[in-house]
């Protein structure tokens, strides 16, 4: 039997491929917009965008950034194999906008009381990753 086999018979993790320059700029102090702008298809700047909105209280703009990182993410995952549903496992930095978006999703969603949504939101983080929903939480 080969180590890290899957024995609940689910789809294999999904890594995304790394993207550093978003990150990295990001990590400098770059300015989110402008490396959403540099790097439109970086969940992470969308993320990052969708945090910076809600914390000044600007809760619909939040929402909107949140939605656009995780469309973006959903792109990506689903460009890397991914059939809409199995782990995103946090613990892979380059997944991390994706789910950073989801969780900005759910946490505007549930700010103007899109309950729904917010549930969806909410269930779909905890079953791509248990970590990052108890981490961004």
């Amino acid at each position: 039997m080969a180590i890290h086999e899957n024995l609940l018979g689910g789809p294999p993790p999904t890594h995304l491929p790394d993207d550093p320059e978003p990150r990295e700029l990001l990590a400098g102090g770059a300015d989110p917009a402008e490396v959403a702008a540099k790097h439109p298809t970086s969940s992470l700047a969308w993320a990052q965008l969708a945090d910076d909105a809600f914390a000044a209280g600007r809760v619909v703009e939040s929402y909107a950034y949140a939605r656009t990182g995780y469309h973006r993410g959903l792109d990506a995952l689903r460009r890397n194999g991914w059939k809409g549903h199995g782990p995103v496992p946090f613990e892979h930095e380059p997944n991390r906008g994706f789910l950073r978006a989801l969780h900005a999703l759910a946490r505007a969603a549930k700010e103007i009381g899109e309950t729904e949504e917010y549930e969806r939101c909410s269930t779909f983080l905890k079953e791509s990753s248990p970590t990052a929903a108890a981490t961004l939480s």
